[in-house]
Protein backbone atom coordinates (compact mmCIF):
# COMPACT_ATOMS: atom_id res chain seq x y z
CA UNK A 1 0.00 0.00 0.00
CA UNK A 2 1.33 3.51 -0.81
CA UNK A 3 1.58 6.10 1.26
CA UNK A 4 -1.51 7.67 1.21
CA UNK A 5 -3.48 8.21 4.32
CA UNK A 6 -3.14 11.97 5.28
CA UNK A 7 -2.53 12.42 9.27
CA UNK A 8 -6.36 13.31 9.70
CA UNK A 9 -7.29 9.85 8.80
CA UNK A 10 -4.78 8.27 10.59
CA UNK A 11 -6.13 9.86 13.95
CA UNK A 12 -9.33 8.75 12.66
CA UNK A 13 -8.59 5.41 12.32
CA UNK A 14 -6.44 4.91 15.36
CA UNK A 15 -8.22 7.27 17.92
CA UNK A 16 -5.15 9.11 18.18
CA UNK A 17 -5.06 12.73 18.26
CA UNK A 18 -3.52 14.94 15.45
CA UNK A 19 -1.05 16.65 18.00
CA UNK A 20 -0.51 13.53 19.66
CA UNK A 21 0.83 12.03 16.74
CA UNK A 22 3.21 14.62 16.01
CA UNK A 23 4.39 14.45 19.36
CA UNK A 24 4.89 10.86 18.49
CA UNK A 25 6.75 11.77 15.41
CA UNK A 26 9.18 13.85 17.33
CA UNK A 27 9.71 11.84 19.98
CA UNK A 28 10.92 9.09 17.26
CA UNK A 29 8.64 6.97 18.55
CA UNK A 30 6.52 7.09 15.28
CA UNK A 31 9.06 7.60 12.42
CA UNK A 32 9.09 11.14 10.43
CA UNK A 33 6.06 10.61 7.98
CA UNK A 34 7.15 11.23 4.04
CA UNK A 35 5.30 14.31 3.01
CA UNK A 36 3.28 14.72 -0.50
CA UNK A 37 4.25 17.37 -3.14
CA UNK A 38 2.01 19.82 -1.38
CA UNK A 39 3.88 19.03 2.30
CA UNK A 40 1.15 17.35 3.67
CA UNK A 41 2.40 13.99 6.03
CA UNK A 42 1.62 10.68 4.00
CA UNK A 43 1.04 7.54 6.30
CA UNK A 44 0.23 3.81 5.33
CA UNK A 45 -1.20 0.31 6.74
CA UNK A 46 2.44 0.34 8.49
CA UNK A 47 2.36 3.17 9.97
CA UNK A 48 -1.45 2.90 11.27
CA UNK A 49 -0.62 -0.64 12.80
CA UNK A 50 2.66 1.22 15.08
CA UNK A 51 0.43 3.71 16.34
CA UNK A 52 -2.41 0.89 17.12
CA UNK A 53 0.38 -0.67 18.96
CA UNK A 54 1.70 2.83 20.87
CA UNK A 55 -1.73 3.72 21.30
CA UNK A 56 -2.83 0.64 23.22
CA UNK A 57 0.80 0.35 24.95
CA UNK A 58 0.26 4.01 26.61
CA UNK A 59 -3.82 2.41 27.55
CA UNK A 60 -2.06 0.15 29.80
CA UNK A 61 0.50 2.83 31.20
CA UNK A 62 3.49 1.94 29.46
CA UNK A 63 5.48 4.92 29.42
CA UNK A 64 7.40 6.43 26.22
CA UNK A 65 10.98 4.87 26.99
CA UNK A 66 9.08 1.76 28.28
CA UNK A 67 7.64 1.50 24.70
CA UNK A 68 10.88 2.68 22.75
CA UNK A 69 12.31 -0.05 24.05
CA UNK A 70 9.46 -2.63 23.01
CA UNK A 71 9.39 -1.19 19.83
CA UNK A 72 13.69 -1.36 19.28
CA UNK A 73 12.93 -4.86 19.63
CA UNK A 74 10.27 -5.30 17.16
CA UNK A 75 12.36 -3.09 14.76
CA UNK A 76 15.38 -4.70 15.12
CA UNK A 77 13.51 -8.06 14.66
CA UNK A 78 16.20 -10.47 16.47
CA UNK A 79 13.91 -10.16 20.06
CA UNK A 80 12.92 -12.89 21.89
CA UNK A 81 9.41 -13.10 24.33
CA UNK A 82 11.80 -13.08 27.37
CA UNK A 83 13.34 -9.55 26.58
CA UNK A 84 9.56 -8.50 26.27
CA UNK A 85 8.35 -10.25 29.47
CA UNK A 86 11.34 -8.60 31.14
CA UNK A 87 9.91 -5.16 29.95
CA UNK A 88 6.65 -5.69 30.76
CA UNK A 89 6.88 -7.56 34.35
CA UNK A 90 8.95 -4.56 35.48
CA UNK A 91 6.09 -2.34 33.81
CA UNK A 92 3.33 -4.65 36.21
CA UNK A 93 5.64 -4.16 39.18
CA UNK A 94 5.31 -0.37 38.78
CA UNK A 95 1.80 -0.27 38.33
CA UNK A 96 1.63 -2.24 41.64
CA UNK A 97 3.57 0.60 43.33
CA UNK A 98 0.93 3.06 41.53
CA UNK A 99 -2.11 1.31 42.66
CA UNK A 100 -0.28 0.84 46.40
CA UNK A 101 -0.01 4.81 46.79
CA UNK A 102 -3.82 5.43 45.35
CA UNK A 103 -5.03 3.20 47.97
CA UNK A 104 -2.91 4.97 50.66
CA UNK A 105 -4.05 8.62 49.13
CA UNK A 106 -7.57 6.82 49.47
CA UNK A 107 -7.15 6.38 52.57
CA UNK A 108 -6.43 9.68 53.58
CA UNK A 109 -8.93 11.44 51.55
CA UNK A 110 -11.75 9.04 53.36
CA UNK A 111 -10.05 10.21 56.95
CA UNK A 112 -10.87 13.56 55.84
CA UNK A 113 -14.09 13.40 54.96
CA UNK A 114 -15.06 11.35 57.77
CA UNK A 115 -13.49 14.60 60.06
CA UNK A 116 -15.70 16.88 57.72
CA UNK A 117 -18.59 18.17 59.75
CA UNK A 118 -20.23 19.40 56.80
CA UNK A 119 -21.39 22.28 57.97
CA UNK A 120 -22.21 25.82 57.45
CA UNK A 121 -19.00 27.48 59.00
CA UNK A 122 -16.05 28.68 57.73
CA UNK A 123 -13.87 26.12 59.84
CA UNK A 124 -12.85 22.74 57.39
CA UNK A 125 -11.31 20.37 59.01
CA UNK A 126 -10.12 19.78 55.22
CA UNK A 127 -9.15 22.62 54.75
CA UNK A 128 -7.12 22.56 57.97
CA UNK A 129 -5.46 18.96 57.58
CA UNK A 130 -4.16 20.32 53.92
CA UNK A 131 -2.30 23.11 55.47
CA UNK A 132 -1.11 20.93 58.03
CA UNK A 133 2.37 20.02 58.06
Amino acid sequence: MAKSLPIGKLANKTGVNIETIRFYEKQGILPQPIRSDSGRRMYDFEDVKRLNFIHRCRGLGFSLKEILSLLSLVDGGDYTCKQVHEITATHVDDVKQKILALQQMESVLDDMIDHCSKGDVPECPIVDSLFAS
